[in-house]
């Protein structure tokens, strides 16, 4: 597993559940939902103590960095990027 460094935390979007029928695909999530994830690591230097394992936080777009592993995706984050957490 990643660990993040200084500030940054690392995020795992949730799976986005698509339907299929035909050729034509059906997305249950909607567009304003694309910037919301959970936390799975928090780097040692986040100050914010609401930034925890586990919270569902809303985030600034193109403000994150892609890394996959084991074909699972997560995003690297600044602390001073989520923009909310979500209770």
């Amino acid at each position: 597993m990643i660990k993040p460094l200084k500030n940054y935390l690392v995020l795992k979007k949730e799976k986005v559940e698509e339907k299929k029928v035909g050729s034509i695909i059906l997305s249950t999530t909607k567009k304003d939902d694309a910037n919301v994830a959970n936390i799975i690591e928090v780097g040692e230097e986040v100050k914010n103590s609401e930034l925890v394992k586990g919270a569902k936080v809303v985030y600034k777009e193109y403000s994150t960095t892609s890394y996959k592993e084991n074909d699972e995706e997560y995003l690297l984050i600044k602390d001073e990027d989520i923009l909310a957490v979500i209770k």
